[in-house]
C-alpha cells in the first residue's frame, strides 16, 4: 500500500467538522493570495507511484455501489451549484499539475463536468483559439453553460447510462468508429479525459471508464482527481467505507479492470510543495498547523494510459 497520508490528512478526511472545513478553506484562500503576491509561481514537480493490482478478478459487488441516498440523481443535481468542491490552494496546485500533463491540441473530455474545469491558462487559451476542443459531460445544464472552456456540452446521467456517447469525438472519428475503420477513427478521438472529485459518485465506474478508453486514441490518458470532500449521501458505500489509501487503490482497480495501462498514483500537493505558504506559528493558522492541518485540501491523481 502507498504511504501517502499523514495524520493530519486522515483527520481532514475523517471530517473534523463543518467549522474546520470552512476555516480551512478560508485560510487556504488567504494563504494562496499572500503566496502568489509575494513569490513567483513555481512549476509543479512531482513523481508518480506505480499502481500494483491486488486482484485477478473484479473484487467489488453490487453492494459496494449502494448509496445512502438512492433517489434519482437527476433530482439531486437539478439545482445549480456554482461553488468549488476543493479549496483555492488545492485548485492552484491542480492547475499547476495540469500544466504539465494536459494537451494543448486535440480533444479533452471533462467527465462529470460543471461550471469550471480548473484548467491552466495555457489550456484555456488553446481552447479559446480552437486548437483544443474540450467536451463537458455533466448533469446540470446551467453549470455546463457557464463553463466557457467547453466547446461542446452533453447532459447525461452516467449512473443510468454508463456509455460515453460517440459525439464526444468529432464527426470524422464517429464515422470511423461506426465503420470499424480503426486507422481513420484515431483522428478526432480523445487525447485526454479529466474527472475532478466525482468518481466516488459513480455506481458503474468500470463501465464508464471502459467506455472512455474505447473513445481514446492510443497513448491518450485518463486523469482521475481525488480529494477528501464529497456529498456523503451520494458517495458509494465502497468509497465511504475505505481509507484514503484504499480509495486510491480502488480507483486504480477501476482503471485496471476497464483495460487502462501504466496506472500511477500522484500526490499533487506533494509535487507542489515549492508553492506551499511558509509556516506561521502564530494565530489560528499556526494552531491549525501545529494540529497537523496544512490549511488546504489533500489532492491526488490516479492516472492511466491507453496502450492498445
Amino acid at each position: 500500500m502507498i504511504p501517502i497520508i499523514s495524520a493530519s490528512r486522515r483527520l481532514q478526511i475523517a471530517g473534523l467538522s463543518a467549522f474546520a472545513v470552512t476555516t480551512t478553506s478560508y485560510l487556504a484562500a488567504k494563504m494562496s493570495s499572500v503566496s502568489q503576491s509575494s513569490n513567483f509561481e513555481k512549476a509543479w514537480n512531482g513523481s508518480a507511484v506505480p499502481y500494483r493490482p491486488e486482484f485477478q478478478t473484479w473484487p467489488y459487488s453490487s453492494a459496494d455501489f449502494k448509496r445512502m441516498d438512492e433517489s434519482p440523481d437527476n433530482s439531486f443535481y437539478s439545482d445549480s451549484r456554482f461553488v468549488t468542491h476543493i479549496d483555492d490552494a488545492a485548485i492552484a496546485s491542480l492547475r499547476r499539475y495540469y500544466d504539465t500533463i494536459l494537451p494543448q491540441k486535440g480533444r479533452i473530455l471533462d467527465l462529470c463536468s460543471s461550471w469550471i474545469s480548473h484548467y491552466p491558462q495555457a489550456v484555456e487559451k488553446a481552447a479559446a483559439q480552437g486548437e483544443l476542443k474540450v467536451v463537458g459531460l455533466g448533469m446540470n445544464q446551467a453549470e455546463l453553460k457557464k463553463n466557457q472552456v467547453l466547446h461542446k456540452r452533453i447532459l447525461q446521467d452516467l449512473n443510468e447510462d454508463p456509455n460515453i456517447p460517440l459525439t464526444v469525438c468529432d464527426e470524422h472519428a464517429v464515422s470511423g468508429l461506426q465503420s470499424a475503420d480503426s486507422v481513420d477513427s484515431e483522428n478526432g478521438l480523445l487525447d485526454c479525459t479529466t474527472c475532478v472529485v466525482s468518481l466516488d459518485y459513480l455506481t458503474r465506474p468500470r463501465e464508464v471508464l471502459e467506455s472512455v478508453r474505447q473513445l481514446t486514441k492510443s497513448g491518450g490518458s485518463c486523469q482521475i482527481i481525488v480529494s477528501s470532500r464529497m456529498f456523503p449521501t451520494k458517495a458509494t458505500s465502497a468509497w465511504m467505507n475505505r481509507t484514503p489509501e484504499q480509495r486510491l487503490q480502488m480507483v486504480g482497480d477501476y482503471l485496471h479492470f476497464a483495460g487502462w495501462k501504466d496506472i500511477e498514483i500522484i500526490d499533487i500537493k506533494e509535487g507542489d510543495a515549492a508553492n506551499a505558504p511558509a509556516e506561521d506559528q502564530g494565530g489560528l493558522q499556526g494552531f491549525m498547523q501545529r494540529m497537523g492541518m496544512s490549511g488546504s485540501d489533500p489532492l491526488w491523481c490516479v492516472r492511466a494510459f491507453k496502450r492498445d
